[in-house]
């Protein structure tokens, strides 16, 4: 029993430190900002009030019940008093309304497609910031650690061309360098602390706690190998796009529910009332109205939704056109830091070459102090254009992503408790009363929403 007990404490203890560990890569970071994210839980309830449009547009093809009741005392001075009471139950009913109602529900269930494309948007934009808060504090972290390693060579240089002077190896000149040069490396640490700490401030911003000891990402998601097919996929499956063509759908039906605003509906009444005596009494009736003139307010209407459909028509041209430029300097970007990272590699190789030999000249007197500090500025330059490149290669491979309409938690098979869309949708599209089954299962739905 004890060994069992000892194993359990064992994969707890494990399975505690992998959810540590998880915490400071990539996929962890953008774990905690979907899980975290109050942009995403802001959206989520305007896509439900959104399905919550489409039981109103559902009610509006069903009956209305509704009772009254009322009670009166009359009289006067000179006569009797007179009490009387009654209650009824109506009922009315739309027979025709030239399909109004019918479009009215149909304009509701693309709006709320639509919708739902603007949250797929909105989640694309959390987990790129995540993306790019996480790469942005890695470059910082380094840029910090070299600026360090650099300090300590220049105070190291110093000293040793202060025992060159102090033996007469080289001139006050040289120290001079030396002094100028290690007081130019105090300086680009303390800014590039300043930047560390901006990126921090942005790191928890973005993903909703502190950083750990963050590590460079292992894992590269799959994109694109070509900007045709990256332009064509963008097209295809870039929620932007989808949300506009629902929109232009939506816009065509409201286009023609004001066409048919000058129509006449038809209606069907009918009552039931009992007065205090107990006597009963009903009618059944059928109307009939529409507009004779309203000082051409409804063709107005109508003449609008013509025009924002063009609107519509003429956002989706324009973010197709946008879609394809961005996809477009997302995929150059992508190449250029491929290619820099390439660059930067054979720059370090070749600068810690020269500066070995640099230093070994130097001792023998055929290079200045000033050579050797130039050697090591080259040196780390070319280790922080490294670094630059490859924070800039995962950041143009997550932002082609983003271009593309790919950046999901689904597409990136994360690990977290996706958002179902639908459920909330299924059991409010049929517009369900507060005490059926399905309305009761709605309760439950909002008071988990509530208490989250």
């Amino acid at each position: 029993m004890n060994f069992r007990i000892l194993i359990l404490i064992f994969v707890l203890i494990s399975n505690f430190s992998f959810a540590a560990n998880a915490q400071d890569t990539l996929t962890g970071a953008m774990v905690s900002a979907y899980n975290t994210s109050g942009l995403l839980e802001q959206n989520r309830a305007v896509l439900r009030a959104a399905d919550e449009d489409v039981a109103t547009a559902a009610s509006q093809l069903a009956p209305v019940v509704s009772w009254a009741s009322s009670a009166s005392h009359s009289g006067s001075d000179s006569s009797s008093f007179d009490t009387s009471a009654s209650i009824s139950l109506e009922a009315d009913y739309t027979l025709y309304d030239g399909g109004k109602s019918s479009l009215g529900l149909e304009a509701a269930k693309f709006s709320v497609l639509a919708t739902r494309s603007k949250l797929v948007s909105i989640e694309q934009n959390v987990l790129f910031e995540a993306v790019t808060a996480y790469l942005g504090l890695i470059r910082e972290t380094e840029n910090v650690s070299l600026r360090e390693n650099n300090l300590s060579v220049i105070r190291e240089e110093l000293r040793a061309a202060n025992d060159r002077f102090e033996v007469g190896e080289i001139t006050k000149t040289d120290v001079a360098l030396a002094e100028a040069r290690l007081a130019a490396s105090n300086s680009a640490l303390a800014v590039a602390k300043g930047s560390y700490e901006k990126a921090v401030a942005s790191y928890v911003s973005a993903i909703g706690e502190k950083p750990g000891s963050l590590e460079y990402p292992n894992f590269f998601p799959e994109v694109p190998i070509s900007l045709e097919s990256a332009i064509a996929i963008a097209l295809t499956e870039h929620p932007s796009i989808d949300e506009l063509k629902n929109l232009i759908k939506v816009s065509e039906i409201n286009s023609k529910i004001a066409d048919l605003s000058t129509g006449f509906t038809i209606s069907l009444g009918s009552s039931v009332s009992l007065d205090e005596e107990g006597e009963t009494s009903g009618s059944l009736s059928v109307s009939a109205s529409g507009p004779i003139f309203s000082g051409g307010k409804l063709y107005s209407s109508s003449r609008k939704k013509i025009a924002l459909k063009q609107q519509t028509l003429a956002r989706l041209y324009s973010s197709k056109i946008s879609i394809e430029q961005n996809v477009t300097n997302a995929f150059s970007s992508l190449k250029v830091a491929q290619a820099a990272k390439s660059a930067a590699e054979e720059q370090i190789r070749a600068s810690e070459v020269a500066l070995t030999g640099v230093k070994e000249e130097a001792i023998l007197g055929s290079r200045t102090t000033l050579d050797v500090l130039n050697a090591e500025k080259d040196l780390l330059d070319a280790r922080m254009q490294l670094i630059s490149a490859k924070v800039d290669e995962n950041l143009s491979l997550y932002r082609l992503l983003l271009q593309i309409g790919r950046l999901t938690s689904d597409y990136l098979s994360l690990p977290v408790r996706q958002y179902d869309v639908k459920k909330y949708y299924d059991l409010v599209k049929n517009s369900p009363a507060s005490k059926t089954k399905s309305g009761r299962e709605l309760d439950t739905i909002l008071k988990s929403l509530v208490q989250d």
